[in-house]
């Protein structure tokens, strides 16, 4: 037992190991830490990040982070968008800011939808063909209206036969500084449904391979695009170029943007397309 004992006073009298500090992780950040970094990461990185621990969801709520992502005149697009009623309130944090302008915002009587493009943080519009001036559109013996779940306006309009084609269009707009591409959407021959699967009627396709259409576009501040093709891939939708413009620098002032599609040759008729937007996309 003094052996045992002797043993117990030794172990009780050595000195003891210096305390270990517990392990720091990324919750152990501080949020401006955090958030510093997140400035450098796209909208859905950041979403992805939010779940990773408290530092990080509170971080990913920060108006600095999501300012950073939102254009410098978004407060120019809001008022455009929006209007200036009460329709978008006036406390939301920058974060909800950013996911209101994100998603396809209807404008202009619903002929035109906007929303920024998640790459760039600048704004895309899709405007449909209800917002464009087509020759003849009224006279059912050239153009019908089709409703359609292949264009995001719903409906679409189609040509059987015309001789004189033109479509004609603008847009104002506050577009923040960049480049910006802009499209016609189009399809030779008319698509349907036929047993659950998707058709394409080509049969009245005609004279687009006698001459080719002719795009153009200008802008308020000088700008002019033209581009000349033959339409072509029937029974499927494609985006033809027209050009690009570029803002300069951002400002509170719209800028115009003129565009047209034509095939104006009388000597024959051409008919079988489907009409369905402009899209202006960022570069």
């Amino acid at each position: 037992m003094g052996s045992g004992f002797s043993s117990f006073l030794v172990l009780s009298s050595a000195p003891s190991a210096p305390a270990v500090p517990p392990e720091t992780n990324l919750g152990d950040l501080p949020e401006s830490v955090v958030g510093s970094v997140l400035v450098h990461l796209n909208p859905q990185e950041i979403c992805r990040l939010a779940a990773l621990n408290r530092a990080f969801r509170g971080a990913s709520s920060a108006d600095f982070v999501w300012e950073s992502k939102l254009p410098e005149n978004y407060d120019s697009i809001v008022s455009r968008v929006f209007g200036d009623g009460n329709e978008f309130p006036s406390n939301l944090c920058k974060r909800d800011i950013y996911a209101r302008l994100s998603r396809p915002n209807s404008i202009d009587g619903g002929t035109k939808k906007v929303w920024l493009h998640k790459g760039t943080g600048r704004p895309s519009l899709s405007i449909s063909f209800n917002g464009l001036s087509i020759t003849g559109i009224d006279d059912r013996r050239y153009w019908s209206r089709i409703s359609t779940d292949e264009s995001r306006f719903k409906s679409v309009a189609y040509l059987q036969q015309i001789w004189w084609f033109e479509v004609d269009g603008e847009v104002e707009f506050p577009f923040p500084a960049g480049t910006y591409n802009l499209y016609f959407r189009l399809q030779l021959g008319r698509s349907g449904r036929r047993f659950g699967q998707r058709v394409c009627d080509c049969e009245q396709i005609h004279g687009w391979e006698k001459k080719p259409v002719r795009f153009q576009l200008s802008t308020s501040d000088g700008q002019n695009a033209m581009n000349e093709c033959y339409l072509t891939s029937p029974g499927n939708w494609k985006f033809y170029h027209v050009g690009s413009f570029v803002v300069a620098e951002d400002s509170k002032v719209a800028m115009k943007v003129k565009f047209s599609m034509m095939q104006i040759d009388c000597t024959h008729t051409k008919g079988g397309l489907c009409v369905d937007s402009v899209f202006i996309s960022p570069k």
